[in-house]
């Protein structure tokens, strides 16, 4: 939706959620839903703990470090993958897509870049529901509250959300996955050069 980078946004809001803290530019199936909900807490936590497993066993920045891997290991891998993907298609199939968002994700929180304004006023809370991961379709659900949303220059907005509290151990899986998504995008950068 928007050409703009990090540095070209200047808001009260970008400042709050990003400045000095490990931060990721990526586009995920997100949508944000004013209101309060039930969230349940425990199965974002054990979605992202499971997502860092199944991909931190994968050596997912392109080294194969895991000198014990056998072929016959590598071939069960595989088809877990297309197991995975044709499960994900049939899962699609029957409930509604999230659509793709450009979003900066951070430990206090989402920018996400919509099509149209929510007026949603400062304060309000909500619940951002993202995809964390292309390669399984689920998602997780985090309440947050909204900080700001302004017109992004090009016919969209912003919305800038601040996570709600949350417990000790889904804060640390959130940032695992953001560790893993900023590494992701560095190698992704090298890689192009």
């Amino acid at each position: 939706m928007s050409d703009l980078r990090p540095s070209d946004i200047h808001h009260p809001a970008e400042s709050e959620l990003f400045d000095e803290t490990l931060s990721c530019e990526v586009a995920l199936p997100a949508e944000f839903r004013l209101g309060s909900a039930v969230i349940r807490p425990g199965s974002a936590e054990t979605l992202l703990r499971s997502v860092a497993l199944v991909e931190d066993s994968r050596g997912d920045d392109g080294h194969d470090d895991r000198g014990e891997s056998t072929l016959q290991l590598q071939r069960l891998e595989a088809k877990l993958d297309l197991t995975m993907v044709l499960l994900g298609r049939l899962v699609r199939q029957s409930t509604q897509d999230l659509d793709l968002r450009p979003l900066r994700w951070s430990r206090r929180g989402i920018r996400l870049e919509l099509g149209t304004r929510t007026s949603a006023a400062p304060g309000s809370l909500g619940l951002i529901r993202l995809q964390p991961c292309d390669w399984l379709p689920d998602h997780i659900d985090l309440p947050v509250s909204v900080l700001a949303e302004a017109a992004n220059g090009s016919g969209a907005y912003f919305l800038w959300l601040r996570f709600e509290p949350m417990s000790d151990a889904l804060e640390m899986a959130l940032e695992r996955h953001l560790f893993r998504l900023h590494r992701r995008q560095i190698a992704d950068a090298r890689r192009q050069r």
